[in-house]
């Protein structure tokens, strides 16, 4: 059994991890840090969604002053994103609020989206690469208003994933605009993907927080750790070569697979009730 002062040190040098990598490439912060809280820490899968929300909020604001100072955003890129994200991530929050967001519906609902969104998260950039050699030709042939209407609705289901998993708004994000904007530098694209992150987390945080699936402490004991992280891989992430962001973006999925394949494990019947009533 850990002090609670080991506890929150865990805490923060877990966030500082996961912010670093976020910096670096917009991805890992809900694809870690919510299977993380879950299976390491033994957090209900509500309230470690909901804090991670709010952590991939402050950390990601962060992140996006430096990308910007970086000038490494497409803010009509995160514009677009955000008009069919925030409010699908309203109708969301209000769905969790209707069925209850501590009750077994929900905790059986966010494992299951949760453990299809890393699926989706995993193969998708395991095959990024095939996918984009594979459609480069049609998608180039896309009109900018086409491009335009299917980053909305990219951004739209971006908000439902977000706001029941935390899962979504950095690899499946990049992933997806990779494809969609196949012109962008990889830096630019995750700029863009850690900018766009920072209403969507924040609407769907602050709609956890009046479900009141949030845990102020852990959130304090992550920020503590993620917001130098951030800051590190931020200023870092334009100066790296984008082979190496590729490599890192492999090495963030090799660690999303390992956390989904744990993460069935608690799922199996007389585990679940272990981890749900651990923390709150």
């Amino acid at each position: 059994m850990y002090s609670a002062h080991t506890l929150h040190a865990l805490y923060s040098a877990s966030g500082f991890v996961v912010g670093l990598l976020v910096g670096l490439t917009g991805v890992g912060g809900g694809s870690l840090m919510t299977p993380l809280l879950i299976l390491l820490f033994g957090i209900h899968p509500a309230t470690a969604v909901g804090t991670d929300l709010l952590y991939a909020a402050a950390t990601k604001t962060v992140g996006t002053a430096v990308h910007g100072f970086n000038r490494t955003i497409d803010w009509r890129v995160v514009g677009l994103l955000a008009a069919g994200s925030v409010p699908m991530t309203i109708v969301t929050i209000l769905v969790l609020g209707n069925i209850g967001i501590q009750s077994s519906a929900a905790h059986d609902l966010i494992t299951v989206v949760l453990i299809i969104a890393l699926f989706i998260t995993a193969a998708a950039l395991i095959l990024r690469e095939r996918i984009v050699a594979r459609y480069a030709a049609s998608l180039a042939a896309l009109s900018t208003e086409r491009v335009a209407t299917f980053t909305v609705i990219l951004g739209a289901v971006l908000g439902v994933l977000v706001s029941i998993t935390s899962v979504g708004a950095g690899a499946i994000g990049v992933t997806a605009l990779v494809l969609l904007y196949p012109k962008l530098p990889t830096a630019r694209i995750v700029g863009s993907d850690i900018a766009h992150a920072v209403p969507l987390t924040l609407a769907a945080g602050l709609g956890h927080w009046f479900l009141g699936s949030i845990n102020v402490d852990v959130l304090m004991s992550l920020l503590v750790g993620s917001i130098p992280g951030i800051l590190i891989g931020s200023y870092a992430a334009p100066r790296i070569p984008e082979t190496a962001l590729r490599f890192v973006l492999a090495a963030t999925l090799l660690l999303v697979a390992t956390k989904l394949t744990f993460d069935v494990i608690p799922s199996a019947p007389g585990a679940t009730t272990t981890a749900a009533t651990s923390v709150h």
